[in-house]
C-alpha cells in the first residue's frame, strides 16, 4: 500500500511539472502573438494618452442630450445620488464591470425618473472621464452635486491612474463644470464626501502607488462661496481617525460624523528558521483591518468679525463605541444619509484561513444608524396589517375627528395671543403647511405598480444607496463565490416610513463569470487531476453559476444562524418632555395631534432668533413640522418594536384615555 502512495505522487507530480510546462509554452505563444502596440497591462502603459482618446471621443458631442434608455449596464463602485432639486429623479454615474479577464470603466450619466419609472441617458462634451471608486455628494446650501476623484485602469488593469480633479453638475440642466482650484486634494480613491452648510466635507481614500496601497486620513473641506479648498491643520497630540477608506461619511447639524471603514495596516508575524537551533524571524505583511470606530468632525464657521477669507475652526472628537453594531464586522456596508440617520445594507466578513485564500461571509440585513443616539437598529420588513386592523384604525381616526372642534379652538386662541391671525391659509386654522401638501399630491398620484418580495435583496457588498423622498433605491452590488465575482444588475426600493416589502425597479440576469485563458486551463487541469486521482479530499467547489442562482433563503438562514445576538444595555436617556409618536400613527396623525406644541417650541427659539421678527404664521406652521418630522423618523425603530409587539399580543392601535368614549368611567371600568 505504501508503495502505490509512492508511486502515485511519483506520477502526480509528473502531471503537475507537465502541466507546467504546457501552460509556459502556451503562455509564450499567446506573447508572441499580441500586437506590440497593445500596452493594456503591461508596467509602462501610457494612460493619459488612453484618456485622450477617451477625451477626443467626447468631444464629438456638441451639447448636452438626454433620450430614454434602456437601465444601466451592470457595474460596481458608481455612485447613486437622489436629486437635491427634484423629488422624482436619481443620478447615476461612472462605474467599472470586471467580468473576470478585462475591465470596463463608464463615464456616462444616467437619470432614473422615479414617477414614470423611465431612465435616460445624458451625453455632454465636457462629461468627466471614465472612472470609478469616486465621490458625490449634495452641495447642502450650493445646491447641485459635487464630485471629486476616482481611479481608472488599463484593461487587464496591470496599471493603475488615479484623479484629483473637482467637478458641479447641475441637476435641472445636467451640465457639467469642472472646478479649477489650487491647492487642493492629492489624487484619490474610496474616499468620502458629503456637505455642510456652504463647506463640502471630504476625508480619506487610498492611492495605489507602484509599491503599495497608501491609505489616507487627511480633511479637506471646499468653499462654494469663495470657492477655494481649505486643509485644517491638526494638533500633533489630538486624535483624529486612523487612515481608511469605505467608510461611511454622514452629515450632521454641526458637521459631520464618520463610522467603519477598511484599510491595510503592517503587522510582523513569527516565522521559524530552524526546528531544531530554535531560531525565529519575523515576517512583515498587510494585516486587513474593518474599523468599527466613530468620529465626529466639528466644524465651527467663523464669525461675523472675522475676515472674509477666514477658514472654519475643525476639530476631531472621537464618540464611543455605537450600541448595537452589527456583528460580526463587515466591509462594504455602505451608508445612505436620512432625516438623521445613516441607512445601510449589505458588507462582508472575511475569514482568513490561510495565505491561498479568504472565505467570505455575506449579508444583506438593513440598519439604520441613530447620529443622534449613536446606537444602530435592525430594520424588518413587516407585512400589511389585517383588514380588521385596518377596520379598528379607521374607526379610530373617526373617534379622533370628534375632537377636531377643540383643536381648532385651541389653534384660534393661539392666534389670538400671538395678534397673528389664523396660523394657517384658510379660515379655520388648521392648513398644513406646503411640505405635506405636496407630500399628499405625491402619493395621490397613481403609482406604477412593480413586483414586491417579502425577502430582502441577495446578499452583498458595495451597494449604492441613496434616499428620495423617504424611499431607499439599492443598486447593483458585488457577490463572490469562490474565485468568481459577480456583479448585480438590479435595483430595489424600500419604503423606510411602511418597511411593506422590496420592490423591484429593475432586474437582469447576470452574465456568467468569463475569467482569463489561465484560470480556465487551470480549472480543466484540476478537473483532470480529480478524475485521475479519484481522491475525496481533492473535490473542488460546485460549477461556476451566476450569484442570482445561490439560493438566497439558504443563505439567509445559513448567516441567520451564524450571527450571534447581541444584547447591549439601552444607553441612559434624558428625557426631552416633547410629544411621542405613538404606535401606529402615521406622521400628519402625529402632527395634527401635537401641532400645538410643536409651534411652542418654535415661538420659544424666535426669542433668540435675531432673524425670526419677519416669519409669517405659514413659516411657524411649517418650522414646526419639520420638527415634527425630525422626531417621528428619531422615534421610527422604537415605535415600530412596540407596534410588533403589539400586534403579537392582539392590539391593532393604542388610544389616549381623553380620546376614547366615556371618559368618565372609573373604578373597575378602568382596570379593565
Amino acid at each position: 500500500m505504501a508503495k502505490d502512495t509512492k508511486q502515485k505522487k511519483a506520477d502526480k507530480k509528473a502531471r503537475v511539472a507537465q502541466k507546467q510546462q504546457k501552460k509556459a509554452t502556451q503562455k509564450d505563444k499567446r506573447q508572441s502573438k499580441k500586437p506590440k502596440d497593445d500596452d493594456s497591462d503591461v508596467e509602462d502603459a501610457d494612460l493619459d494618452a488612453i484618456l485622450a482618446a477617451y477625451q477626443k471621443q467626447q468631444e464629438q458631442f456638441l451639447k448636452v442630450t438626454e433620450e430614454v434608455s434602456e437601465p444601466p449596464s451592470p457595474r460596481s463602485s458608481a455612485t447613486l445620488v437622489a436629486s437635491p432639486s427634484n423629488s422624482s429623479e436619481l443620478f447615476l454615474f461612472g462605474g467599472e464591470y470586471y467580468n473576470g479577464a478585462l475591465a470596463t470603466f463608464f463615464n456616462d450619466l444616467y437619470v432614473y425618473k422615479i414617477n414614470s419609472d423611465s431612465w435616460r441617458k445624458v451625453t455632454s462634451p465636457n462629461t468627466p472621464l471614465p472612472r470609478s471608486g469616486h465621490a458625490m455628494c449634495q452641495g447642502g446650501n450650493a445646491g447641485g452635486i459635487y464630485m471629486f476623484g476616482g481611479e481608472f485602469s488599463s484593461p487587464k488593469q496591470g496599471t493603475f491612474y488615479h484623479y484629483n480633479d473637482f467637478w458641479r453638475l447641475e441637476p435641472s440642466t445636467r451640465e457639467w463644470t469642472k472646478l479649477e482650484g489650487k491647492g487642493g486634494p492629492p489624487a484619490r480613491s474610496g474616499h468620502r464626501m458629503t456637505y455642510f452648510k456652504n463647506y463640502i466635507v471630504l476625508f480619506g481614500g487610498f492611492q495605489d502607488t507602484s509599491q503599495q496601497t497608501k491609505y489616507l486620513q487627511d480633511v479637506w473641506l471646499y468653499d462654494t462661496q469663495r470657492f477655494n479648498w481649505h486643509s485644517p491643520a491638526f494638533p500633533p497630540a489630538s486624535q483624529r481617525p486612523d487612515a481608511r477608506s469605505s467608510f461611511s461619511l454622514l452629515p450632521y447639524d454641526s458637521g459631520a460624523v464618520i463610522y467603519g471603514g477598511y484599510s491595510r495596516v503592517k503587522a510582523s508575524t513569527a516565522i521559524s528558521k530552524s526546528s531544531k537551533g530554535g531560531r525565529q524571524g519575523s515576517r512583515v505583511t498587510m494585516k486587513p483591518v474593518v474599523h468599527q470606530d466613530t468620529w465626529f468632525l466639528r466644524i465651527t464657521p467663523p464669525g461675523d468679525d472675522s475676515p472674509t477669507s477666514a477658514p472654519p475652526t475643525v476639530r476631531w472628537e472621537r464618540r464611543k463605541k455605537p450600541v448595537n453594531t452589527p456583528n460580526p464586522p463587515r466591509a462594504g456596508a455602505t451608508h445612505a444619509h436620512h432625516k438623521g440617520r445613516g441607512i445601510s445594507f449589505g458588507g462582508v466578513h472575511d475569514v482568513e484561513e490561510s495565505d491561498e485564500g479568504i472565505d467570505s461571509e455575506f449579508f444583506n440585513q438593513l440598519y439604520a444608524y441613530s447620529i443622534d443616539r449613536n446606537r444602530f437598529f435592525q430594520l424588518s420588513l413587516r407585512r400589511p396589517r389585517t383588514s380588521a386592523k385596518k377596520a379598528g384604525a379607521a374607526a379610530e381616526r373617526g373617534r379622533r375627528g370628534r375632537g377636531k372642534a377643540n383643536e381648532e379652538e385651541l389653534l384660534r386662541n393661539l392666534a389670538l395671543i400671538e395678534n397673528k391671525g389664523s396660523l394657517g391659509d384658510g379660515s379655520d386654522g388648521t392648513t398644513l403647511p406646503e411640505a405635506v401638501e405636496d407630500k399628499d399630491e405625491i402619493e395621490i398620484e397613481e403609482k406604477i405598480e412593480k413586483p414586491v418580495t417579502w425577502e430582502m435583496p441577495h446578499p452583498r457588498f458595495n451597494a449604492q444607496l441613496t434616499v428620495q423622498d423617504d424611499i431607499l433605491y439599492i443598486f447593483g452590488g458585488t457577490f463572490e463565490k469562490g474565485d468568481q465575482e459577480f456583479t448585480f444588475d438590479e435595483m430595489w426600493s424600500i419604503d423606510l416610513g411602511k418597511l411593506d416589502g422590496v420592490k423591484e425597479v429593475f432586474k437582469r440576469e447576470l452574465e456568467d463569470w468569463q475569467g482569463s485563458e489561465d484560470e480556465e486551463s487551470d480549472e480543466d487541469e484540476e478537473d483532470d487531476d480529480r478524475s485521475d486521482e479519484d481522491e475525496e479530499d481533492e473535490e473542488g467547489t460546485e460549477p461556476s453559476t451566476p450569484a442570482t442562482s445561490v439560493a438566497p433563503d439558504e443563505l439567509s438562514a445559513e448567516i441567520a444562524s451564524s450571527e450571534p445576538e447581541i444584547e447591549e444595555a439601552e444607553a441612559p436617556r434624558v428625557e426631552d418632555k416633547l410629544p411621542h409618536p405613538r404606535p401606529f400613527e402615521a406622521l400628519r396623525e402625529f402632527f395634527a395631534r401635537t401641532s400645538n406644541e410643536w409651534q411652542e417650541v418654535v415661538l420659544e427659539a424666535m426669542k433668540y432668533d435675531r432673524n425670526a421678527a419677519g416669519r409669517s404664521v405659514k413659516d411657524i406652521r411649517k418650522k414646526a413640522f419639520e420638527h415634527a418630522e425630525s422626531k417621528w423618523w428619531d422615534c421610527r425603530e422604537e415605535v415600530q418594536a412596540l407596534e410588533d409587539e403589539q400586534e403579537a399580543a392582539g392590539i391593532s392601535e393604542v388610544v389616549a384615555l381623553h380620546q376614547r368614549g366615556g371618559e368618565g368611567a372609573t373604578g373597575g371600568a378602568r382596570r379593565r
